[in-house]
């Protein structure tokens, strides 16, 4: 008996290693009551192409004490122990995954749904929603709904696509009551958004690119090329459509596709894709150890009324003290796309090279500002009626608590490094 091609197989291992890492033992018994979206109801599909053993690669028997009844294709038929959504473009990346969480999750005891995003940026993408909807109800994934979004101008094109698609995403989870939302990015995508990152001059934060998980959305397909999620779908016999602007169109990401990669590939070999995704993960292995470090600094730092103290940060080693503050600026409401590395430094000199400057103004109407031995980011005036800040009495919302007038230079005998030369750009 011949198992399913081999793209097919690759795509549901990579799914089921993915939700096994979230749902370790698919014999939990699932949680009662049903959830529902907002979609056309259809008939179960076939999850699976004719002919393909059930048992390959991706089924789990149950144990011999395990009273739960089974399809003879190892379907479980009791309530599911979760819930997963797909995420579900139509492309070839999204469909495959479509396809390969149709057929997994059941045989984990999961029950598995779509939502398709409708950004309506181009024509007919009403049509091409309602197809992909269609595909991913006739692999029999149950709930299948479409999100219509209206796409901003806030951070360009993309990053406006990009938050009106998590918003959507995250409102149709909420919706379905899933667990998790799987999403279709490949290696391929994780190694232009490494290039796109050089590009911009990141930090290893950024030129980690994306993790598998974050929060509740998945990303089976990182270490799966395109060219196997596109056999995947002719396998299956399944039809993508075919995005045109990821291979026309001015935009970064598509030059990188078209142009640079294949250059980059030209002179260094094939294997350039998996090369740039081995250094984002190293770098986010370098980032996560950083966010630790940070975490810990700013509990030692942090005073009772919000600030944090200075001694305390001089003494951290740089880069731990830099992603401290980061991370302080993004709690406080900077956007973290926004957020870049000359704020970081513009923070971090108020730390180790005060000599009296003013606040430093950060994206989303936020300010960073020293008083004497403490440290404050804070929203600005403007974003913060009140002009009475906690434990101040009547002072504005430009001094900080405790404070008199702002300082023009740092008190006797304080630790702070003596202010280097003034800068000549």
């Amino acid at each position: 008996m011949t198992g399913p091609d081999p793209a097919v197989a690759a795509t549901r291992v990579a799914v089921r290693n993915a939700l096994g890492a979230v749902f370790p033992d698919p014999y939990v018994p699932g949680r009662p009551g049903a959830h529902t979206c907002d979609h056309t109801p259809s008939a179960p599909g076939t999850p699976h192409a004719p002919g393909q053993s059930l048992h390959h690669l991706t089924t789990v028997p149950a144990p011999p004490h395990d009273p739960r009844p089974e399809t003879d294709g190892g379907v479980a038929t009791a309530r599911p122990a979760g819930r997963v959504l797909v995420a579900c473009s139509g492309g070839p990346d999204s469909l495959a995954l479509a396809a390969a969480a149709a057929f997994v999750a059941p045989r984990m005891g999961l029950s598995a749904g779509a939502v398709v995003v409708d950004h309506g940026l181009q024509d007919g993408s009403a049509q091409v929603a309602a197809r992909a909807a269609a595909q991913c109800r006739d692999l029999g994934l149950d709930p299948v709904c479409v999100e219509r979004v209206v796409v901003g101008t806030g951070g360009g094109p993309e990053a406006a696509a990009r938050s009106a698609r998590y918003a959507a995403l995250a409102r149709a989870a909420s919706s379905a009551g899933a667990d998790v939302v799987l999403l279709g990015h490949t290696l391929d995508d994780q190694a232009e958004q490494v290039l796109l990152a050089l590009g911009r001059g990141a930090g290893a934060r950024s030129l980690a690119a994306m993790p598998a998980r974050r929060g509740i959305y998945l990303r089976p397909f990182l270490g799966l090329r395109r060219v196997t999620t596109a056999a995947a779908c002719a396998a299956a016999n399944l039809e993508p459509w075919h995005d045109p602007t990821n291979t026309m169109g001015p935009g970064r990401r598509t030059r990188v596709r078209t142009e640079v990669m294949p250059l980059l590939t030209d002179v260094f070999g094939p294997g350039v894709p998996l090369a740039l995704t081995r250094t984002a993960d190293q770098l986010r292995v370098a980032a996560e150890a950083l966010d630790a470090g940070a975490t810990t600094l700013l509990a030692q730092a942090r005073t009772d009324d919000g600030a944090v103290v200075v001694d305390v940060l001089v003494d951290a080693p740089a880069a731990v003290r830099r992603a401290a503050l980061r991370a302080m600026a993004v709690a406080t409401g900077c956007p973290a796309g926004s957020l870049g590395t000359r704020h970081v430094c513009a923070m971090d000199a108020l730390v180790m090279n005060w000599h009296g400057q003013g606040p430093v103004s950060l994206p989303g109407h936020v300010l960073a500002r020293r008083d004497r031995a403490k440290l404050w980011i804070q929203p600005s005036p403007r974003t913060q009626p009140s002009s009475t800040p906690p434990n101040s009495g009547t002072q504005p919302t430009s001094t900080p608590p405790s404070s008199g007038t702002q300082p023009t230079s740092p008190p006797p005998g304080h630790r702070t490094p003596p202010p280097p030369p003034p800068p000549t750009a």
